[in-house]
């Protein structure tokens, strides 16, 4: 074999190895690439996406605060019972009152019963939703007007709320309320 034929097959034996490299490292790249796009990594869905109108959940969050602070002005828990989930947890000023449920019923209910009138002022409420959760803050001034004696009782208070939406209805599932006395020089929230 001269020197020619041995370039050539040289050159012809290189140009095959270069080329099965490109093609091993294009199959590598492949393979890895795929790797990174399965189905474990990358979540695929075959529902449409689904658009949520905040500003609709957030009006039904709010009726269902409104709702609560309604009855409580009417002095009344009818209807309440149902604006919160079974298990719900109910804290009031550091007590642990337990579900709603119990709250009514030897708590909330009882008191009520001893007030004349129950009203809020400087009302502000506060929400946000993070499906399947929204979260409410209530600002407010209460008067209480006591049934024996008349006796005024104002207090400025606040109540956090958690809710879940469960079968297409909201539920308060936890919810904290705390006041201090009421001071008309003293600002802010």
């Amino acid at each position: 074999m001269n020197i020619l034929q041995k370039t050539t097959t040289f050159v012809a034996h290189h140009k095959t190895k270069n080329q099965m490299k490109k093609y091993i490292i294009i199959l590598l790249g492949l393979v890895i690439l795929n790797g990174c796009t399965s189905d474990k990594t990358i979540e695929k869905t075959t529902e449409p996406d689904v658009v949520v109108d905040t500003a609709a959940e957030e009006e039904a969050v709010n009726a269902i605060i409104k709702t609560y602070k309604d009855a409580l002005e009417k002095l009344t828990i009818n209807g309440t019972l149902e604006l919160f989930s079974n298990d719900s947890q109910v804290f009031e000023s550091g007590g642990n009152e337990g579900t709603y449920k119990n709250y009514t019923e030897h708590h909330l209910g009882p008191e009520l019963e001893h007030f004349k009138s129950f009203q809020f002022s400087d009302y502000k409420l506060e929400t946000t939703v993070s499906l399947p959760y929204a979260f409410t803050t209530e600002f407010y001034v209460y008067t209480i007007i006591l049934a024996d004696d008349e006796r005024e009782i104002k207090q400025k208070g606040m109540a956090t709320s958690v809710l879940r939406k469960d079968n297409g209805k909201w539920k308060i599932i936890k919810t904290h309320s705390s006041a201090r006395r009421f001071s008309a020089g003293h600002g802010g929230h």
